[in-house]
């Protein structure tokens, strides 16, 4: 019996879509401030608390987690060194989604920023 895959396709295969999370947790880990559209951005939320999560327990296993989770050296560090410890005391609620103003006419998909908080 087929079931339903939990969360948003996008449209796009399996492979495709993970690497459009990862793309996405990189450039916002990196400049901690990112506009997508609003799916995209709830979407990334959980991918990024995670990383968050696994920065803050800052061992040898969460940062090959976070490694394998987003492929990018800098982006890791980044996330150890300043994104864990600003949140060291926080249970969670890491990531803001404020809604912007619709595109154009052509398409209108809901845009949105997403920001650490």
């Amino acid at each position: 019996m087929a079931f339903t895959k939990k969360g948003k396709t996008f449209h796009r295969e399996t492979n495709q879509r993970s690497a459009l999370l990862r793309s996405l947790a990189r450039s916002l880990v990196l400049e901690e401030r990112i506009a997508t559209t609003e799916a995209k951005a709830r979407a990334l939320r959980p991918f990024v608390e995670r990383l968050v999560s696994y920065a803050k327990k800052n061992t040898l296993a969460s940062r090959r987690v976070a490694q394998v989770r987003i492929h990018d050296k800098a982006a890791v560090k980044k996330l150890f060194e300043t994104i864990g410890p600003r949140y060291a005391d926080r249970k969670g609620g890491y990531t803001r989604v404020v809604k912007r103003s619709m595109r154009g006419k052509s398409n209108g998909a809901k845009l949105a920023y997403i920001a650490f908080v």
